[in-house]
This record gives C-alpha cells, structure tokens and sequence, in this order.
C-alpha cells in the first residue's frame, strides 16, 4: 500500500560473498538511501496529482496511469530484480537500478506531454524493481548472522515505513511552494549522490551457484496485469460489454495464462508455481491480493478528496496525512509483539477488521466533511489496520516454506500486495468515475469517492473471509518483539 513499509525477506542466505571494506554505518546509509527513495515515490506523488492533472491536462484515466505505471512494473520486475541482483552480482544491480530510477525520474520532472510523464514512472517502476531487492541482499551479505544482521535489517524496515509516512508531506511541501515536477526532480541529485558513494564503496557479492534469468516471465507477467488493468478502466467510458474494454482484458488473461505456461516448464521460473501447493503460501498471498486491492487505493481517493473537494492546498493535504503515516508505523511496529500473544491469524483479521471499518467510515464522505470526522478519524483505522495486517500474513506465508525458498517467497507477498495495489485502483477508479459522472460539482465528486471506499470496505471483507477459512494459524511463526 502507499505508505506502507516494506517487508523484509529472510536474513538466512546461503550464498557465498566478499566482505565489504567500507565501514559498515556507510553500507547501511548507502542502501537505506535507496530504499528510501524507492518507497518514498510510491507515496510522494500522491499529493502531486490534481497539480499533474491542471498542468499536463491529464484526463481521470492518464491520472490513474501515472500512480499504476509505477506500481504494476514495479511489482512485474521485482521477483527479476532480485535474481539478477543473485546472478550478475548486487551491488551491480544496485548501480543499474539506482542510475535507471534517477534519469526516469529527470525524464518525469521534464516531460511535456502525459504520455511522456507515464513513460517515465514506467521506467522508473522498472528502475525501482532492480534495485530494490538488492538493498536487502546487500545488508544480510555485508552483515554477519546475529545481531548486527538483525539491527541492520531492522533499520532497513524502518527507513522503508519512514519513506512511506513522510511521501505525503514531502509532496504538499514540493508541490506547493515549487512545482509538482519537484516531487520527480528531487530524486535526481539525491539518486547522483547514492550512485557515486555505491559505485565507490560497495563491493561486489553474488551467488555462488549461477541460475538463469526468467526475463520472458517477468515481461509476460508485467504485460497481461497492464492489459487487465487497461481493460478494467476502459469501462468506466466504454461499457463492460465493449470491444474497447473486452480486448484488452482477454489479451491480458491469455497472457497470464501464457505466463503460467512457461513458468510451468522453465528450469529456473520466476515464480516456481510448486510453491503454491503449500498451503501457507496460496492462502496468504491470495489474501494480500485482495487486502492489496482495497488498501493500496486509501492514499489515491483521499489526496483527490481533500483537494478538490474540501480545497485543501498541496502542503495542507500532505500535512493532514502525518496522523495516517505514523499509525501504518505504529502498526508495522506492534505487530510482531502482537503476534507474540495473539498468532499470526488472530492479528490479520484483527488488523484487517479495522481498516474494513475505517473504510466504510470514510464511505460515508460528503461535500461538508471536517477533518476530524472525515479524515482523521477512519484514516488512522485505515491505516493502523493495514499496519497491522501485513507482517502477520506475511509471516504465515514463510512458515511452511523450506529455509532456502524464505527470501523467494518474502518477494512474492510483496509482489501479490503491489499487483494486488494496481488492479484494486483500476476497479475502484472505475467504480467513483461512474458515480461522478452520473451527478455534478463537488458533490459528485465527494460521492464517486466515497462510493470508493465502500467497495474497498467489501473488497476489504473478502479477504477477512479468505483468511478466516484459508490461513493456517501458527502461533510460533510470530517473530521477536
């Protein structure tokens, strides 16, 4: 979801690397700084979006695209990420996915056309899956088992949920006294800065044994999500029954289909399909899904609600988040000791029960909302909910699996809420298009997006479900608090 941290892999690696010569509090600001940035651009832009659509001329579909370019490449490429990081060596890939993120990001900040502008999040989407996973292997390859490892992970994580809390703020700050293009430009020298200090201090580590890149999966995978998701927002002006809509969505089942199909017989698959067979792992990431779908939206519908509806500036909204941004870090920080007392099961419903309710509050916006009934109040449910449901379900997913497959199926829980995020925001801008256009003027806006999160609310409530019936519950996989 926008604000959320990422979650972290297994530290247990079995590869074979070179110890790094840097000292090590210079390893971590390097990594962590691009991690930052990677996280920060989910949720920075978010602020932004009114300011692109007024000065690009952006139409509600090229608004969409300029948030889900970013996030269905970035979840497509991010299991590839991190195997090319194994085979050709991290801090390779950290450099080629930094340097790919900051000039798709130059390219942003100077685009001129909305076409331009979605190119370039696209490509920054892709940048940002390289170099991802790699932050992660480098810390658990410089730092040695045990509590080192443990703190350096730890500060890995909190630096993700700390990118997430303060996008918004960032954003209005940018927005309001520079200029939207500032939320794209500011990567570009701090991206110049993490790029010279890697390329002089990192040293290289890659896996031992080497494994071949499943390039076809990735690109099959990126391709049929961007197709479905083309196809779900078509009929917010086309129908359900249009050629305009139903193309693109059969083109995108097929290609999926054909993405299965290769991963079936490849010999080192992106996704080894024989992971889902366990039941940990299908029942969680199918629930991430759809937790994914109504929760990844939250951060979309309320920067166009507050701004255009209640005629909040750019820097008001961004500070009107801060309450939202600290609950998801709160909840990311209380989960493992909760899971301690609770289980892994017992905590995700619980934490998804309470975003289901904060959303359904927020259904109930209007042209007349106050900040504390309609903002702060079911935002900090939303968010504390999603704080607390990610880790748990994340948990119970590597419980059944081998030591060897943590990491792989860590990266697939993060790609399930990423690909989940993307096709949720397609349906439920598609669903507040339909009320906006049936009415006129604020009003209608205030209940296009709210008719959002009411739909988000039951989405939200099938996962609960899911998990009540699918989730094995295992009090041991909680982890130390």
């Amino acid at each position: 979801m926008g604000g959320m941290p990422p979650i972290a892999a297994s530290a247990t690696l079995p590869e074979t690397t070179r110890r790094t010569a840097a000292p090590a509090w210079l390893v971590m600001l390097l990594v962590c700084a691009g991690q930052f940035l990677v996280v920060l651009d989910v949720s920075v832009v978010n602020v932004a979006l009114p300011a692109m659509r007024t000065g690009l001329g952006l139409s509600e579909l090229g608004l969409q695209w300029i948030v889900n370019a970013y996030v269905i490449t970035f979840a497509g490429f991010m299991l590839l990420g991190g195997r090319a990081a194994d085979i050709f060596g991290r801090k390779r890939i950290f450099v080629l996915g930094l340097a790919l993120f900051t000039v798709a990001s130059l390219g942003g900040a100077l685009a001129q056309q909305p076409w331009q502008l979605i190119a370039a999040r696209t490509v920054q989407g892709v940048g940002a899956a390289v170099l991802s996973p790699a932050t992660l292997t480098i810390l658990t390859t410089s730092f040695p088992t045990g509590p080192a490892r443990t703190h350096a992970i730890a500060t890995w994580t909190a630096v993700g949920a700390g990118g997430g809390a303060v996008g918004g703020l960032v954003g209005g700050v940018l927005t309001e006294y520079l200029s939207w293009r500032w939320v794209l430009l500011i990567n570009v020298p701090v991206g110049a800065l993490v790029l010279a200090g890697a390329a002089l201090w990192l040293t290289e580590s890659r896996q031992g044994a080497a494994r071949r890149l499943d390039v076809p999966g990735a690109v099959l995978v990126t391709g049929g999500l961007a197709l479905v998701a083309y196809g779900i927002v078509q009929t917010e002006t086309d129908g359900w029954r249009s050629a305009s809509a139903l193309l693109p969505l059969a083109a995108g089942l097929v290609v999926i289909a054909a993405f299965l199909a290769v991963e079936a017989r490849a010999k080192a698959p992106l996704m080894p399909l024989g992971l889902f067979r366990l039941r940990s792992v299908h029942s969680a990431n199918g629930a991430m899904v759809l937790a994914g779908a109504a929760m990844f939206s939250m951060w979309y519908f309320l920067s166009l609600y507050v701004q255009n509806v209640l005629g909040y500036r750019p820097l008001e909204a961004g500070l009107s988040f801060i309450p939202h941004s600290l609950s998801i870090v709160l909840g990311s920080k209380i989960a493992p000791r909760l899971m301690n007392r609770l289980g892994a099961k017992t905590l995700a419903i619980a934490g998804a029960v309470i975003s289901a309710s904060g959303m359904a509050w927020q259904g109930t916006m209007d042209v007349d909302g106050t900040y504390l009934g309609t903002i702060l109040g079911p935002g900090i449910l939303m968010a504390l909910g999603a704080g607390l449901t990610a880790t748990p379900i994340a948990a119970i997913a590597t419980s059944g699996a081998a030591p060897a497959d943590q990491g792989l199926v860590s990266g697939l829980i993060n790609t399930s809420r990423q690909m989940g995020g993307a096709l949720g925001l397609s349906v439920l801008s598609t669903v507040a298009a339909s009320r906006i256009e049936a009415g006129h003027g604020p009003e209608a806006l205030a209940d296009g997006y709210g008719l959002a999160f009411q739909v988000g609310s039951m989405i939200l409530l099938g996962s609960i479900l899911l998990m009540i019936i699918a989730l094995p519950r295992r009090r041991a996989d909680a982890a130390p608090g």
